[in-house]
């Protein structure tokens, strides 16, 4: 690597670190906002949250989980009563074959238990490398970057990267912030996507961010009128 490469790279880490450590202090309880009790739960609820919030699937998961209390009860499920059950959460037919697959192959492969390692998740349908972190940084402890919609504009906007593609986005992260702060690190920056650096009107004037985000101006920037744009903690729950 080459002297400009490293001086980057250097930058790179030295501003993430500042940024990370901002929102540390802005979001201390940042944490997963999918109910969940155990690896399973995690897992069907991150896959039923694809192109849906986290409240609805929320609002979804308790009936589903009473009905289908163990793996092997979701790969016995009819796929007709596991539809109707999930269907709120929009591409409910799709998500329903993941579940069967995902479940069946847990039963078939892993004992009937959630694997914990990335390479073993994504062999499930279903489950990409941001799922697979989900469960792997909040079911096991586990570091993971979660390169959701949210993370992937921020990074952007932070010039952290250029990279659109998700894995591409995550393996350029993974070089700027040390693995021990990944999961932490997709919290906030979850809750800060959703909260103040929103995609069509970020609230710029509002944000702890203001004076170190290059991005700083794409969106309201007079206090008061971006104050107005924040959302709320109670907004997800």
């Amino acid at each position: 690597m080459n002297a400009s490469k490293v001086g980057a790279l250097t930058e790179g880490r030295t501003h993430a670190a500042k940024i990370n450590r901002i929102l540390g202090k802005t979001y201390p309880n940042a944490h997963c906002e999918l109910d969940f009790r155990d690896p399973l739960q995690l897992l069907v609820a991150t896959v039923l949250s694809a192109q849906c919030t986290d409240k609805r699937v929320n609002l979804v998961t308790p009936a589903l989980f009473k009905k289908y209390p163990s793996v092997q009860a979701f790969a016995g499920a009819k796929p007709a009563e596991l539809e109707s059950l999930i269907e709120s959460t929009g591409f409910f037919r799709a998500k329903a074959k993941s579940i069967l697959g995902l479940s069946a192959r847990i039963c078939s492969e892993y004992g009937g238990e959630v694997p914990g390692t990335l390479e073993e998740l994504v062999t499930l349908p279903g489950v990409g490398r941001k799922t697979a972190n989900v469960v792997l940084g909040n079911a096991f402890g586990v570091p993971g970057l979660t390169v959701d919609t949210h993370f992937g504009r921020l990074v952007r906007r932070f010039g952290w990267t250029d990279e659109e593609d998700p894995v591409k986005v995550e393996f350029a992260i993974a070089e700027l912030v040390p693995k021990k702060e990944w999961t932490n690190l997709s919290h906030r920056l979850v809750w800060h996507g959703r909260r103040i650096c929103h995609s069509r009107k970020p609230a710029c004037g509002a944000c702890p961010l203001a004076q170190i985000c290059p991005a700083f101006g794409e969106g309201e920037i007079d206090p008061v009128k971006a104050a107005k744009l924040v959302k709320p903690d109670e907004a997800f729950r």
